[in-house]
């Protein structure tokens, strides 16, 4: 992995590459900041770039021993150490090791590290990980060792927040006491949920989200999206790519909710009180994530059709469907009721969230909608 490999965070690049052109690698170097922003991309470019016997122009040169043997996950002076779970059968606690062929195909799949994608290819996506006290002893021997090929020896780790009570404790000895030729860079999206002692040993860089016009191109460039649905994605996922891959991932629910949307104010606009109680009972159908997901929708969707009286396209985030819609719907949406409008599905969200009963919920938001829309 090479910086320029990884999309945005010019800054963290910048600022990570000046620590190793200037030997002042921390022991424990800390990256933390939302999920999926990159941030194990920038580690994975850090130990590359640290490791490289040619850089050049401000990146690793991608094709010294070196920077060959990162790319294959084969480099002999780099340790990946992340959460996985218990193997059926098996009396002992698991390692990474356990796991390598499985985390060398998610890295490739995926370098920007959902973590439901991971114990997905652990086989269990309904588990939860976790990174037990045989893994700090398996480190500890690694890193007794000298380094075989470099001046040091990196340890990758994805989540420490992850680790259990013993094998955090062990590894606050590994970070406090290090060895002169190790160093730990470490990724987090939780840092809060780290033991504090292991997380005031590490110097710490925040990976900021990413810009929308980022994400908006790594989709087109990936996905083949047409860029207007790009950046209505990216603008929706608050930074995070792997948020804009969800997103992408479930289209057909997005037409849905936008189809819905739009039979809950024709129907609204004409008064059309049976339809009305019609469609509430089929989104009471819904489970109740769908319900809040779709709330969540017509709620953003009024804020857009609110902006989109502006005329100014750069301020509006929606998708050709839902700009083609815009153009005859937005004029109902102004200063007299677009509050009330978003305060009644926030309204909404609050009771759903609460188990209150789901026909009654969306036949009143039905019913507000026909009065607010004449307003």
């Amino acid at each position: 992995m090479r910086f320029s490999d990884i999309t945005g965070h010019e800054a963290v690049k910048n600022q990570l590459k000046a620590l190793a052109d200037t030997d002042r690698i921390p022991h424990a170097l800390l990256l933390q900041g939302k999920q999926g922003t990159g941030k194990f991309a920038l580690a994975r470019a850090l130990a590359q770039y640290i490791h490289c016997e040619n850089r050049s122009g401000g990146d690793s040169c991608g094709t010294c021993p070196s920077c060959i043997q990162h790319q294959s996950f084969n480099h002999i002076d780099t340790f990946y150490s992340f959460p996985v779970i218990k193997k059926k059968g098996s009396t002992r606690p698991p390692v990474s090791d356990d796991y390598s062929e499985e985390w060398h195909e998610f890295l490739k799949e995926d370098p920007y590290m959902d973590p439901s994608n991971w114990t997905r290819a652990l086989g269990n996506p309904s588990t939860q990980v976790s990174m037990y006290v045989t893994e700090s002893d398996d480190l500890l021997h690694k890193l007794s060792f000298t380094s075989h090929y470099s001046r040091y020896k990196i340890v990758l780790m994805w989540l420490p927040e992850k680790m259990n009570e013993q094998c955090a404790n062990k590894m606050l000895k590994l970070i406090e006491e290090p060895m002169e030729d190790s160093l730990f860079i470490i990724t987090s999206d939780n840092p809060g949920e780290i033991l504090p002692t292991i997380y005031s040993r590490c110097q710490r860089i925040e990976v900021n989200r990413l810009a929308d016009e980022d994400i908006a191109r790594f989709l087109t460039e990936n996905f083949s999206t047409d860029r207007q649905e790009a950046l209505s994605v990216a603008h929706n996922a608050e930074g995070s790519v792997t948020e804009a891959v969800r997103q992408l991932s479930v289209a057909d629910e997005s037409r849905l909710f936008f189809a819905k949307f739009v039979e809950l104010m024709r129907l609204a606009y004409q008064r059309k009180i049976v339809d009305l109680r019609k469609w509430s009972l089929d989104i009471s159908d819904m489970s109740r994530e769908q319900q809040l997901s779709f709330l969540r929708y017509c709620t953003r969707l009024m804020r857009e059709n609110f902006i989109y009286n502006l005329h100014d396209t750069r301020l509006n985030y929606m998708n050709g469907e839902e700009s083609e819609f815009s153009k005859r719907f937005s004029p109902f949406i102004n200063e007299r009721n677009v509050v009330q409008l978003v305060n009644t599905f926030d309204g909404a969200i609050a009771d759903i969230a609460g188990n209150t009963n789901s026909k009654i919920v969306f036949f009143d938001v039905a019913i507000r909608v026909i009065l607010l829309l004449k307003s």
